[in-house]
């Protein structure tokens, strides 16, 4: 069974930007695992495993935003459709012989 952790915070202020450093950090430290960009997964052995991840997600989410909590099982995860696109450029054309990289 799997954990799929998805959420959405606001990254306006200092304090919004710490708070969302510091769930991205827990949903680390408990074993998750980046997917993507705010969706991070992780495997449990069960359902008693899985309802003590989810719990201590639940204990751990920020007041703002929101945070969503998948429970797949393995085959579902293991049929997951990946689609790989093209390279998303970090950088344009300023000039023939330079670019200017954006970080």
């Amino acid at each position: 069974m799997r954990l799929m952790v998805a959420f959405d915070l606001p990254m306006v202020s200092k304090r919004d930007k710490r708070v969302y450093t510091k769930f991205r950090k827990f949903l680390m430290d408990d074993g998750f695992i980046m997917m993507q960009f705010s969706v991070y997964t992780r495997f449990c052995r069960n359902q008693a495993d899985a309802d003590k991840h989810i719990q201590r997600v639940k204990s751990n989410s920020p007041d703002t935003g929101n945070v969503r909590i998948l429970s797949i099982t393995e085959k579902q995860f293991e049929d997951m459709l990946l689609i790989v696109g093209t390279a998303i450029p970090t950088g344009r054309e300023v000039d023939k012989k330079f670019t200017l990289v954006i970080e």
